[in-house]
């Protein structure tokens, strides 16, 4: 794949969003962050440090703002779900420019819709990462895996827009593929990180602890979502799911769990909520789901 020259937007310049905005800009891309105002001046003076094991550690420099005000080839929004609504004020419609494609990162399975409504089905373009990557400090990204994966799908924006970012992101260290499906993207990613996020956040252990002292119940929900994500059309294996939690650093924690940790704003809604929601319109059973969602709903300050 060839490494083009992009202009890349990173709404969201968190862990996830901000470790994928240096590698771009390390590789040669022009990067611009948008963010808050004091985050954005930040970046803007500082760059965004990153310390990986993986990657080695490095500063990047980068652009910052508050908000798109020229086109971009590409934005990557990598905002948590609670703050999807406010963030998109920072990418105007109209600024995007016709060609501009409009990547989310967001965990979950209902986005796209939301995005296909505000942005169009032609720009939009859904993704996931596996990686287990915080930012500890604004412009600090501390990267804890031996990895970092992003699978692309291309159902309604144009595929020779998607493989161009997915050659970047290549070139930029990242393993990077563009699936067949969009909806068995979104639901493989889900059967891993529905059972990692819920599990780790009911017993405040890493995901080492939860595969080993709560293997059943981490069996039984993976099994769950998978018949879930099948009956939406997606061929979801759960071997191949508990494969990859075996294979997941022991020490590693969801980023549920690290927002209940510092008291922030939990993605139950996202996670939970949008599993049981497609449980329900599907008619598949999901005992185990519905009883960590009403156990974690006081935490996320809903009624379950």
């Amino acid at each position: 794949m060839a490494n083009d020259g992009l202009t890349v937007a990173v709404l969201g310049p968190g862990g996830v969003g901000g470790l994928l905005a240096a590698l771009l800009s390390r590789a040669g891309h022009r990067v611009v962050c948008l963010s808050g105002d004091g985050t954005a001046r930040r970046l803007a003076a500082d760059g965004i440090k990153v310390r990986s094991g993986h990657f080695g550690d490095f500063t990047a420099r980068v652009e910052a703002d508050t908000e798109l005000r020229e086109p971009a080839d590409v934005s990557l929004i990598a905002v948590k779900a609670t703050a999807l609504d406010a963030a998109l004020e920072r990418l105007p419609a109209k600024v995007l420019g016709e060609e501009g494609l409009v990547v989310p990162l967001l965990n979950g399975v209902e986005h796209p819709a939301r995005l296909r409504e505000r942005y169009g089905s032609e720009r939009v373009a859904p993704a996931v990462i596996r990686v287990e990557s915080t930012r500890i400090a604004p412009g600090v990204i501390e990267h804890g895996s031996p990895f970092a994966e992003v699978d692309l799908t291309a159902d309604t924006a144009p595929r020779a827009r998607v493989e161009r970012l997915a050659g970047a992101l290549e070139w930029a260290g990242v393993r990077a593929r563009v699936e067949a499906g969009e909806s068995a993207a979104l639901w493989a990613k889900m059967s891993f990180l529905a059972p990692f996020a819920l599990l780790t956040t009911r017993y405040g252990v890493p995901v080492g602890d939860v595969r080993t002292l709560h293997r059943a119940e981490l069996t039984a929900l993976v099994e769950e979502t998978a018949a879930v994500g099948r009956a939406c059309g997606a061929p979801v294996d759960p071997a191949a799911a508990l494969a990859r939690y075996d294979a997941f650093p022991a020490t590693a924690k969801s980023s549920m769990q690290r927002d209940a940790e510092a008291g922030r704003a939990l993605e139950l809604d996202a996670i939970g909520g949008a599993l049981l929601r497609a449980a329900e319109r599907t008619g598949v059973p999901a005992p185990v789901a519905g009883e960590l969602v009403r156990h974690l709903a006081p935490l996320a300050g809903t009624d379950g």
